[in-house]
């Protein structure tokens, strides 16, 4: 069965004859007949009844009655595939760290769907830790984070820096210097993320070389909540520089041996990946919409 035969079919019921429908159709009628007996042929029915030009048998105005949501139905199909080839169905799965949903996504999702407005987008929020585990696990496509600390299976396209700094209360005693040590920050009990935070990795390195330690070391999985646990108490909170801040707490002017940590593009190496041209489309939208936002230029120095 194919879209030329229930055409034909359809248009001799409009026109009331084979001859007419052929005429319709700029066909011969010989096509027409011989449509239609493959169409019989094909659904195991007598359509017309032999003898008549154009009469239905009772398989034939059941089948009659069903041709139109046939047609429709078979271009429905064919839009399809011509929009899977087009590569402009489907679905891309994006992850991102808590800046990036903040400052690249939205805005590069609501550029990208002006021009794929039928590919879904699945967004999930997470650290570079969970986030690479979930492109390992084929869970995500790519993924806006930091580097994994075993990057051997991924491509990573670094596109920018964010810089660990300090947070404290206004009235914390480091704030009224121009510039502290990190030796003096360890002084105090210091807040930090956990083992899965983004900075976690150099923080520790900066630890085992001093020969301080603080006299606590709390850690909170949610750098973002950290400003609020340095409120009004004399802990220093270790944040990133894109990490919002609150009423009543403010960055301490110290700096580490290697505050900066690389942000970019998480991919997997080596996998295909359906709708390859549309993540194309999707990961070029995003790198622009770093360059526009200006985060580009928080490179490393």
């Amino acid at each position: 069965m194919d879209l030329k035969e229930l055409t034909a079919f359809r248009t001799i019921l409009q026109e009331g004859t084979f001859s007419r429908a052929a005429e319709k159709l700029n066909y011969a009628q010989s096509t027409i007949t011989n449509q239609i007996q493959r169409l019989e042929k094909e659904i195991g029915v007598q359509l017309f009844k032999r003898g008549w030009d154009a009469e239905l048998t009772t398989a034939g105005r059941i089948f009659a009655s069903e041709i139109d949501k046939l047609i429709r139905h078979w271009n429905e199909v064919s839009d399809l595939a011509k929009a899977l080839q087009r590569d402009e169905i489907g679905s891309l799965r994006i992850g991102g760290i808590e800046s990036a949903m903040e400052t690249v996504l939205p805005n590069a999702l609501r550029l990208f769907h002006e021009q794929k407005p039928r590919i879904a987008c699945q967004v999930v929020l997470g650290n570079t830790a969970s986030l690479s585990q979930s492109i390992l696990q084929d869970e995500l496509d790519f993924a806006i984070c930091g580097e994994p600390s075993d990057p051997s299976s991924f491509y990573f396209e670094p596109l920018y820096h964010t810089k660990i700094v300090f947070a404290a209360d206004c009235n914390h005693p480091l704030r009224t210097r121009n510039e502290v040590s990190f030796r003096e920050i360890l002084e105090y009990p210091v807040i930090a993320g956990g083992p899965t935070c983004l900075y976690y990795l150099q923080l520790t390195k900066e630890l085992a070389r001093s020969e301080v330690v603080p006299p606590l070391l709390h850690t909170v999985n949610q750098t973002s909540a950290i400003p609020h646990f340095v409120k009004q108490t004399l802990s220093v909170g270790v944040i990133l520089d894109s990490t919002p801040l609150i009423q009543e707490v403010e960055t301490i002017d110290a700096e580490l041996n290697e505050p900066f940590i690389p942000i970019g593009l998480l991919q997997p190496r080596d996998r295909y990946v359906p709708h390859a041209s549309s993540l194309q489309l999707l990961l070029q939208i995003v790198k622009d919409e770093i360059e526009r936002t200006g985060l580009n230029l928080k490179k490393k120095p």
